[in-house]
């Protein structure tokens, strides 16, 4: 591990520590949650292993926006346990929840080695839930925000969920600007032209 990067590295060292607060911040585990446990330990196992990127993007403005997206979830959770929120419905909101860990897990498999944070080109993801669209993890990533949301919401959820799909869409222009120089891009946009939700965006 010592040879490894220090963008490896530093994932790593973020996974792992993601993977320790997890811990005190859920008082009861559910499906969602131990899904999200197994996928933490599998980017565990593709930061020692992924390949060098061919194209990475070092601004600032991808540096913020990977920032917000690893801090917002995080700042609900604190959010709400200072000031409890309001339940929608709980029932819905666990559903979604689960769905959405299933499909990010599934992403991040198909995924594998060519995960990463920053917006990168180690090779281009087309199977999968990548038939569908191009960026199924941040899908997902909508997804678990309404349910919880649903589960128990207030104003300030609200305004970090906002803040956070914000930061996203930024990614996912970042990371098209990039991933735009790998050869097979072009074909792939245009067999799968929708970016998040099928037929709509």
């Amino acid at each position: 591990m010592f040879g490894r990067r220090f963008a490896d590295l530093l994932l790593f060292c973020v996974t792992a520590a993601e993977l320790v607060v997890l811990f005190p911040l859920t008082p009861t585990f559910g499906i969602a949650d131990w899904t999200y446990v197994l996928q933490h330990l599998v980017v565990l196992g593709v930061a020692r292993t992924r390949p060098r990127p061919s194209v990475r993007d070092y601004s600032i403005a991808s540096s913020t926006a990977v920032i917000i997206a690893y801090a917002y979830p995080y700042a609900q959770v604190i959010c709400l346990r200072g000031s409890p929120g309001y339940v929608a419905w709980p029932e819905g909101g666990l559903a979604l929840v689960i769905f959405a860990a299933g499909l990010s897990l599934v992403t991040l498999l198909t995924l594998g080695r060519l995960f990463g944070v920053r917006p990168a080109v180690r090779g281009l993801a087309t199977s999968g839930p990548y038939r569908f669209v191009r960026h199924p993890m941040y899908l997902s990533y909508i997804l678990a925000d309404i349910g919880y949301n649903l589960e128990e919401w207030n104003l300030v959820t609200l305004l970090l969920v906002l803040v956070g799909w914000a930061a996203l869409i930024y990614r996912i222009h970042a990371e098209e600007r990039v991933l735009s120089q790998h050869s097979r891009w072009r074909s792939y946009a245009v067999s799968v032209r929708s970016r998040l939700f099928p037929r709509l965006w």
